[in-house]
């Protein structure tokens, strides 16, 4: 695909000038309140559903009551101490998890596609996800304890960060004879490499290793706590904050670097910039949970066929349906076969999967994509 078809593939307004698009761009469309609106409330509703329904099922009162208790000095009966453990215990903390995570990865997948000018890029190109899980992998396989109980996570985070250093290092992007498209292939090199060496240490894993494995690979929020919370809140809320500061250089970028350089936006500094925050934003919410797939790349273009290629309604509209997303995938692994749980993994693939085959197809219908 050359890079005049992927602009106008990532951004429909690609082939208009500059300062209609900065026109068009400062006008939302007539329907976002409306998308606003419905958000907000399936948001709220899948809060409170996730919160409610489980294993221990709870009514809406009873979540009130657990929520409220909290905060008295009253005794509690032992239903009433039941029903606030479960909720402030067990499933607050994972639905606030499955807040960060969605919100973290279609983030980051709004930003990626922008960045390399293609609706089909995601958070695990640039080789956090593949990263993070050859970390996981060697943990667990080499009985590696330097941390204790952090030593997975810890290890998920600092590979997930190398592999990004190591696919920046590689394409060097900004330099002479680079460009995104360069990046985007040395990201794809470096995570079947991965790959093959994670599909390696998963060959010399024990019975028990490989149960681990594959749960953590698939995905899970089952070992979410307010600490990890506490941990991932942060980052998420600092990065989700910058990429809205950048909406307009993104924006401008998906015209193509040429003309983004001619409006004033140095991007270099602004590849740099996009690829570590997105590299730190990954990597918190995939250390902790695993790899979930198919965020970033499902609700980043199903919001800009609603509401525009606009990045400063996109970035935000996106963080709130990857959260929704997320809430929901989890709420469906935690319901579909209990008591056991699901990979929340399965769950996104068997929703991805199809997606990006109709992404596939939509392109080719309209003739972007190479024959």
């Amino acid at each position: 695909m050359s890079n005049t078809q992927s602009d106008r593939l990532a951004n429909p307004l690609a082939d208009r000038p500059p300062d209609q698009l900065a026109d068009r761009l400062a006008r939302p469309a007539d329907r976002t309140p409306m998308i606003a609106l419905c958000m907000g409330v399936c948001l709220v509703l899948a809060f409170f559903a996730s919160i409610a329904i489980g294993a221990v099922s709870l009514s809406p009162g009873d979540v009130f009551d657990a929520v409220v208790s909290r905060f008295s000095s009253a005794p509690l009966d032992q239903t009433a101490a039941l029903n606030q453990a479960v909720v402030w215990d067990l499933r607050l903390a994972r639905v606030l998890t499955a807040v960060i995570v969605g919100a973290s990865l279609a983030t980051c997948g709004a930003a990626m596609q922008g960045l390399f000018g293609n609706p089909l890029a995601d958070p695990g190109i640039v080789g956090v996800s593949s990263g993070a899980s050859l970390g996981a992998i060697m943990v667990v396989v080499l009985q590696i304890s330097t941390f204790g109980m952090w030593t997975l996570p810890v290890g998920a985070f600092l590979a997930g960060v190398g592999t990004t250093f190591l696919i920046y290092a590689l394409a060097r992007p900004g330099q002479e004879g680079s460009d995104n498209s360069k990046l985007l292939l040395v990201g794809i090199a470096v995570n079947a490499i991965g790959g093959a060496f994670a599909g390696y240490l998963t060959y010399l894993a024990t019975a028990d290793q490989l149960q681990s494995l594959t749960f953590w690979s698939m995905g899970s929020l089952s070992s979410a706590k307010w600490l990890t919370v506490a941990i991932s809140a942060p980052p998420t809320i600092i990065g989700i904050a910058l990429l809205c500061r950048w909406a307009r250089p993104l924006d401008l970028l998906a015209l193509g670097e040429r003309q983004a350089r001619h409006l004033g936006v140095d991007v270099t500094l602004l590849r740099r910039k996009l690829i570590f925050v997105t590299a730190l934003l990954v990597a918190a919410a995939v250390s902790f949970n695993g790899t979930i797939g198919f965020v970033g790349l499902v609700v980043p273009h199903l919001f800009r066929l609603m509401i525009g290629p606009a990045h400063r309604l996109l970035i935000p509209f996106s963080a709130a349906g990857g959260a929704l997303l997320v809430m929901l995938a989890d709420l469906a692994a935690r319901t579909l076969d209990p008591p056991s749980e699901v990979p929340i993994g399965v769950i996104m693939g068997s929703l991805g999967g199809p997606f990006f085959l109709w992404m596939i197809y939509r392109s080719r219908r309209f003739g972007i994509a190479p024959t």
